[in-house]
């Protein structure tokens, strides 16, 4: 099987050399070549025929924005991942790239303590995605899942409540890779007037996550907020874990607050679906919609089996329009899925689960 071919476009000879000898250190990777600005990376893409393309934010003559505009015009479907800066204007500029194309992002390591920990880093944190978004590769890859007897991956399908529809109380919202732009188109659909409050966990660090909540607050009618120890939920509020923390619920004699804290990671992530979904199902029971988003790895699987045993409802989004199906495949692959949709029918579906009955004052769960 061929390595996959990378290309590096950073205006940095530093960083260039780091990213090219630590991808260069993995037996899967090559670098195709390397680009000190966009420019010379438009030039370099047909001469070197990458499968992915990693691109600085900040270059002379053609910064990465601009870059990654012309890329979408000429490749569409051509992976590339934003190299940011860990920082409130990284991460400004991170969510505009993610609305324009970028498929994910990796941020500069920064502070590591040597070069060796930088290189380290990068092969932690870059290396695993590349090679999620070269299916390809992935399918020629050994298999160490395995699927349960009641496995249901065909798009729509449902496993019947035992006793009938059941009233949601709130939905759990779960995200990694692609994330940011499958909320924004979620959050987008869901009307003002939503009975329930919404908590979601969105794979970010922290600052990042604070410019993802004011950006889909201002795209979606319901009010989204990066989540704060001690907030009280509401109907049609949006909570969003901060990154660095994870969120839990917790009930007080008159509402349902956020609780934060910065326990271990999970699943190498902090914040983790998975202690989000537990929390949810801990306190609502069988009156918990969670939905699963496109996402590497496999958070929020063991939260979704949670939920379904305490009789709540899941959702995950289809493999054909996630970005990589990792987090909401974990769930169909583990027959946990009520229903498994495109990303463009799960706004309904909420909404259609979440209004079923009559409507419904999350302050009910605390007795006021």
């Amino acid at each position: 099987m061929r390595k996959i071919r990378v290309l590096v476009v950073d205006d940095s000879t530093v960083i260039r050399r780091l990213l090219s000898d630590s991808l260069s250190s993995d037996l899967d990777l090559e670098v195709a070549g390397t680009a000190a600005n966009g420019k010379i990376a438009l030039a370099k893409i047909p001469q070197v025929n990458p499968d992915v393309i990693t691109l600085d934010m900040e270059m002379p003559e053609m910064d990465g924005i601009t870059t990654l505009v012309e890329i979408r015009k000429l490749y569409p479907k051509l992976p590339v991942i934003m190299f940011s800066t860990l920082t409130q204007r990284g991460a400004e500029a991170t969510l505009d790239a993610l609305s324009k194309g970028a498929t994910d992002y990796v941020t500069k390591p920064a502070n590591v303590g040597s070069v060796m920990a930088a290189m380290q880093n990068v092969r932690d944190e870059l290396v695993p995605k590349i090679k999620a978004f070269c299916p390809w590769f992935a399918k020629c890859q050994p298999s160490t899942q395995t699927r349960s007897p009641a496995f249901q991956a065909k798009q729509g399908d449902a496993r019947k409540a035992p006793n009938g529809p059941t009233r949601i109380d709130i939905v759990a919202i779960g995200s990694s890779t692609g994330g940011p732009n499958a909320l924004q188109i979620v959050l987008s659909r869901i009307p003002a007037d939503f009975p329930v409050p919404i908590v979601v966990v969105q794979h970010m660090p922290p600052v990042f996550t604070k410019h993802l909540a004011e950006r889909l607050n201002q795209l979606a009618t319901l009010n989204v907020v990066e989540a704060k120890r001690g907030d009280a939920l509401l109907p049609g509020g949006v909570w969003i874990a901060p990154g660095d923390h994870h969120m839990t619920l917790r009930r007080d004699a008159t509402a349902m607050r956020i609780d934060l804290n910065q326990a271990i990671p999970e699943n190498s992530c902090r914040p983790a679906v998975d202690v989000l979904f537990r929390s949810v199902s801990d306190l609502f029971g069988a009156n918990v919609l969670s939905v699963v988003l496109t996402g590497m790895g496999r958070d929020g699987a063991r939260g979704c089996e949670a939920i379904r045993n305490a009789g709540g409802k899941v959702i995950a989004q289809d493999e054909a329009t996630s970005v990589v199906w990792g987090m909401p495949g974990a769930v169909a692959r583990a027959g946990l899925a009520d229903k498994i949709l495109p990303l463009d029918k799960i706004a309904d579906e909420i909404v259609r689960q979440s209004v079923q009955g009559p409507k419904k004052r999350i302050l009910e769960k605390a007795g006021v």
